[in-house]
């Protein structure tokens, strides 16, 4: 009999955008900031280096330009770049709509890398980490998902199983922390 493979989900959440200003950009249009594009460039060297090691099979990007610009700079440090997907349904996604993405992936994804936004973020990593360091999960829940942060979760099982409190949390990094 055989075990149930473990699957890995990286969420990224976008650097820090241009405030809200409907007269200069229209929201889905806002880039990064220069603290933003710093930030981005930092965590794709955590990812790359002292983060989780992480064999990316699949990357899946909102396609706002704000979470468009923020894989650019994080890809740009990682030693490989796995394909990206440029996903509409990711752009002002509820946890709801985000573990539908994911319940899609194919059964040969691994581990998925996730670049999108919160609210919907921080809600998802919240439901799914059942298990997991307590000060991580704490960490999580008390900063509200920073951006440019990271969680990393992993579960056993196939994508459609994939559910509230299923997952646990592996990591959680922010160039804030």
């Amino acid at each position: 009999m055989s075990e149930d493979p473990t699957r890995r989900i990286v969420l990224l959440r976008h650097a820090k955008a241009d405030p809200k200003d409907r007269t200069v950009h229209p929201d889905h249009e806002r880039p990064l900031t220069g603290r933003g594009r710093l930030d981005a460039a930092r965590t794709g060297r955590w990812l790359a280096g002292p983060g989780p090691d992480l064999d990316l099979d699949q990357v899946l990007v909102s396609t706002s330009v704000r979470t468009r610009e923020t894989w650019e700079l994080t890809a740009a440090e990682l030693p490989e770049q796995p394909p990206a997907v440029f996903e509409p349904h990711l752009y002002r996604a509820g946890a709801g709509e985000l573990l539908t993405v994911l319940g899609r992936l194919p059964e040969d994804t691994a581990t998925v890398l996730v670049v999108g936004h919160n609210p919907g973020f921080r809600d998802l990593a919240g439901s799914l980490a059942g298990r997991g360091p307590e000060d991580l999960r704490e960490r999580l829940e008390h900063s509200g998902f920073h951006t440019a942060g990271v969680a990393v979760l992993s579960f056993p099982g196939s994508w459609a199983d994939l559910g509230p409190g299923r997952a646990r949390l592996d990591a959680y990094w922010s160039p804030r922390l």
